[in-house]
């Protein structure tokens, strides 16, 4: 079946169903993680994994920031002392050692990243020695062939810091830009130069990166949709290989320094709405594939590959090409997938240096699937990635009579199917689209935890 890479903005539609539910990065999500899954059972999946001939994924969390974004919700450390990096970074080498024991050395890495906070807080030095650590215990590629990546603050990357990263094997790149406008950013504390960010991207390219994508989030303090529209035209100009277009979600509540953010200043919830309209037409008009979950690529780009060969990914990076590597996460609160299983180190610096100085990995708590959680995962990532669902392949696969294992969710789908947002085929759940920008509803409906936890906050879908 041909991919339909077509998109449809129905305001009516979009405010039925704006409501709170989880991104899906994984399933089952965080909130289910569990502190009776530490370091023991961490280990036992990492030497069970081995037998898999899975390759690996390594994320690296650096958690500095210079300076605070007043949006973010993020886990960082504030802070204009570089030199804090250091005894970090130590107890990081130290971890990246532990876990490689746990490994076996013949297992490529097809994929890396650094993420933050602000990777690029570190020193060249600093960023040349945790790349040499790494490559030292883990059998990283020397040919190009991974997919090696990094968040870049463009007012970190000084000098020839790209063209630095590019030699150390980096080769793909997502530049933080929320929006251009000066008065927007002046009410977040993200004081970014135009020039400052189109310079990075400049240098990216000059250096060889295979792929740079440029991150805006919508909802921000004074932002309309057409200062919006303004940022777009110099977003487009500069013809990223992809854009993706996050949700402000204001939770002063649950992360402290969104309380720097008058509500007043808000966009409403109709102008919000026309912000994303606009983005959706002008980015589609452009050329780029909506891939799902504010994630737009161009038709050429890996993504929209996988998306039309029907191999798309999603974990906690977000999409991705590589579905079959186990996720290695070192560094505080960084989360990885082993096995069947999710896993979280410690959620503070204090923590995570008594934790590595006692020998220990920083486990600190998880969850191990079972047979019905991998089999919703499953559901979950083929809607959320393909926004299609062979009900046969998943009952082949599962050993289950699809129809009537998830015959309330069927019944809850018919809903949906009314609405037009999908179509429930006999063998099939097309999601029309209508249905894609609400894909996290979709999704929701096949979420066991959702239902016996509804009182769980999360972000609004829109």
């Amino acid at each position: 079946m041909k991919f339909d890479e077509s998109v449809i903005f129905d305001p009516d539609l979009i405010r039925r169903y704006d409501k709170s539910g989880p991104r899906y990065t994984s399933y089952p999500t965080a909130v289910q993680f569990t502190d009776a899954f530490g370091e023991e059972a961490y280990r036992a999946w990492a030497a069970r994994s081995n037998g898999s001939g899975r390759p690996l994924s390594l994320y690296f969390h650096i958690p500095f920031c210079d300076t605070v974004c007043f949006y973010c919700a993020c886990n960082k450390v504030v802070t204009k002392d570089r030199s804090r990096s250091a005894p970090y970074l130590e107890r990081l080498f130290r971890e990246i050692a532990m876990q490689a024991e746990l490994f076996d050395t013949s297992r490529p890495v097809d994929q890396l990243h650094w993420g933050g906070g602000t990777p690029t807080f570190i020193s060249h030095e600093e960023m040349i020695k945790l790349m040499e650590v790494t490559r030292k215990h883990f059998r990283l590629h020397d040919d190009d062939s991974g997919e090696y990546s990094i968040e870049i603050d463009p007012r970190e990357a000084k000098g020839d810091t790209i063209e630095l990263l590019r030699r150390l094997g980096f080769n793909r790149m997502s530049l933080g830009v929320q929006d251009f406008d000066p008065r927007v950013q002046k009410a977040v504390n993200r004081i970014q130069p135009e020039e400052v960010t189109l310079a990075t991207l400049r240098a990216a390219r000059k250096a060889g990166f295979k792929s740079v994508s440029i991150d805006l989030i919508y909802g921000l303090p004074f932002q309309s949709r057409e200062s919006f529209a303004r940022t777009l035209d110099k977003v487009l100009e500069v013809d990223p290989d992809r854009v993706s277009v996050f949700n402000y979600a204001h939770l002063p509540e649950l992360f402290k320094p969104q309380r720097r953010i008058d509500a007043a200043d808000l966009p409403s919830p109709a102008e919000k709405l026309a912000i994303l309209k606009l983005t959706i037409e002008r980015l589609g008009e452009a050329g780029y594939v909506y891939i799902g979950m504010d994630h737009f690529a161009k038709p050429d780009d890996e993504l929209a590959v996988a998306q039309r060969e029907g191999t798309l990914y999603r974990n906690f990076q977000g999409y991705s090409t590589h579905a079959g590597c186990d996720l290695v996460a070192m560094g505080v609160t960084s989360i990885g997938m082993v096995g069947d299983s999710y896993s979280q180190n410690v959620r503070t610096n204090d923590e995570y240096y008594e934790r590595i100085d006692a020998g220990c990995i920083p486990v600190f708590r998880g969850v191990e699937l079972d047979g019905d959680d991998k089999l919703r995962r499953e559901v979950i990532t083929r809607l959320i990635c393909h926004f299609h669902l062979d009900k046969r392949e998943i009952a082949e696969r599962f050993g289950i009579d699809f129809d009537d294992y998830f015959a309330d969710e069927l019944g809850q789908l018919q809903g949906m199917e009314r609405d037009g947002l999908l179509e429930l085929h006999e063998d099939a759940i097309q999601v029309r689209p209508e249905g894609k920008l609400l894909i996290r509803n979709i999704c929701m409906t096949f979420d066991r935890y959702l239902r016996e936890q509804p009182q769980r906050r999360f972000s609004k879908v829109i």
